[in-house]
């Protein structure tokens, strides 16, 4: 018996993901199927919605078409003469191999050809993420352990609901509501970088046209007020991972690639680094224009513009579209606060640049590499006295099991004071500043730009033995302590 239910929750679960709701039959006059949508057997419905939900479709094909090659795009919108074939979107996405700049579908992303509709069918431990207007998210883990993200059509969103108040035609909206998944799939296969979420595969289920999942790389909402809460080093990596992935859309192996709903809903953290998880809203290259009126950007408190090039182009369109949207979503919040003395400097530098869109997104990423090199060497540390060390008593190999902690602000811990440092001699600095500091505890635990944690406290009892670990005490509070 234990057997036989592994298929039969496999069957439910994809009821669940792939049919959200349950497909009711209506009347044949008021409902049309894709074949006939695409073979021309129309004569059931009024022509003048029939045409319209035509146009829809053909629409959303040839707006992925900026995304294939010449041969895939002939095996995605069909062979001439007016008849689209239809084929599986799995198919359609590994049917062709491009020769153009040794690009291919499921080329750049390694991961995405993993799992497929077997595999989501075995998935467990299933549980409701969230939906907008087009997407329901599920989370779940594989049998082998590895947790995904599982992104389906919704069903009773915004985009469904419309559609069919205007065509009442499930199938015809189902299609046409999943090019948004669909197209987040293709960008997916098409853009590779550490700041963009893993594609580890796709899914189109049998019983529907348009019925696609992608299964993606598990990662956490971004909590704004957590991050604000977070300390700067963490702060910063965000700011910095958002850098490095602008100007890689910036250059993109599909051109310029502008985030049109640039909202931090649109990334989430995964082993704290930050990761672009939506792009069904991504625009791929730079505006056409015929003047300088048509190359101007429009935020709520600032406005833009750019020339026209003799091209129609908007150079540079795009990149400065991110490039502030960085700015007053991300770094206005979660750059300057708590940067170290020296650094501040070099942060109202970015930040003067970057809200008067001074610089291009290269010369912003140079100066983040900056800032992250003099914060890894420790070259931010001015005149660092190094004779402080020599005011605190070393137990190496030793940790405290007890003692009386303080709390500090940012901290690693909430309930005491754990703080980052380049060195001893940092964290002799950090606590001769203090006076409520009485030593600190160096276990060998590092932060991901490799710098020590070092845990404050006010006082010290019970050391006990651990190779890993070092206590440094105050010659003041360690008198008389049995060392």
């Amino acid at each position: 018996m234990p057997n036989l239910s592994i298929p039969l929750c496999a069957t439910a679960l994809l009821a669940l993901i792939f049919t959200s709701v349950t497909f009711l039959k209506e009347d044949r006059h008021l409902r049309v199927k894709v074949r006939d949508l695409v073979s021309g057997n129309l004569d059931s419905y009024p022509d003048s919605r029939r045409n319209v939900l035509l146009k829809e479709l053909s629409d959303r094909r040839r707006e992925l078409l900026p995304y294939f090659t010449a041969s895939e795009k002939d095996a995605f919108m069909g062979l001439p003469g007016g008849d689209v074939h239809r084929r599986s979107f799995s198919k359609k996405l590994a049917v062709a191999r491009s020769e153009e700049n040794g690009i291919h579908l499921g080329a750049s992303n390694t991961n995405h050809n993993k799992i497929g509709c077997k595999e989501l069918g075995y998935i467990k431990n299933v549980a409701f993420v969230g939906s907008g207007y087009t997407k329901a998210v599920f989370q779940g883990v594989l049998p082998e352990g590895l947790p995904v993200a599982l992104k389906s059509v919704n069903e009773q969103g915004t985009d469904m609901k419309r559609c069919l108040e205007d065509f009442d035609d499930m199938k015809g909206c189902y299609e046409l509501v999943s090019y948004k998944l669909m197209k987040e799939i293709v960008l997916l296969q098409r853009l590779d970088h550490p700041n963009i979420i893993k594609l580890h595969g796709h899914c189109q289920s049998g019983e529907r046209e348009g019925s696609i999942s992608a299964a993606l790389e598990h990662g956490s909402p971004l909590q704004m007020i957590q991050l604000l809460q977070s300390p700067w080093e963490d702060r910063f990596r965000v700011c910095l991972g958002l850098v490095r992935l602008l100007s890689y859309l910036a250059h993109s192996p599909l051109g310029p690639v502008a985030l049109l709903d640039f909202q931090p809903r649109q990334f989430v953290l995964v082993n704290g680094e930050l990761k672009l998880t939506d792009l069904d809203d991504a625009a791929v290259g730079d505006p056409t224009c015929q003047t300088d009126s048509d190359c101007g950007l429009q935020f709520p408190l600032r406005n833009f513009s750019l020339p026209c090039s003799s091209d129609g182009v908007c150079q540079g369109l795009n990149e400065r579209r991110n490039l502030y949207n960085a700015y007053r979503y991300f770094f206005t919040y979660l750059l300057p606060h708590q940067a170290p003395p020296t650094l501040r400097p070099l942060t109202e530098q970015i930040m003067n640049s970057t809200a008067e869109l001074n610089g291009d997104v290269n010369g912003t990423l140079a100066a983040f590499e900056n800032i992250l090199h003099l914060y890894k060497s420790g070259l931010y540390l001015e005149n660092l006295p190094s004779a402080l060390v020599e005011d605190y008593v070393a137990s190496r190999g030793m940790r405290s099991a007890g003692g009386e902690s303080y709390r500090c602000w940012p901290s690693y811990q909430h309930q005491g004071c754990v703080l980052s440092v380049h060195s001893i001699a940092e964290a002799a600095l950090v606590c001769s500043a203090r006076s409520e500091c009485g030593g600190f505890t160096i276990n060998g635990q590092r932060t991901w730009t490799g710098r020590l944690l070092a845990s404050f406290k006010s006082g010290f009892s019970d050391l006990v033995p651990d190779v890993n670990s070092a206590v440094y005490m105050r010659r003041a509070a360690a008198s008389g302590f049995p060392l």
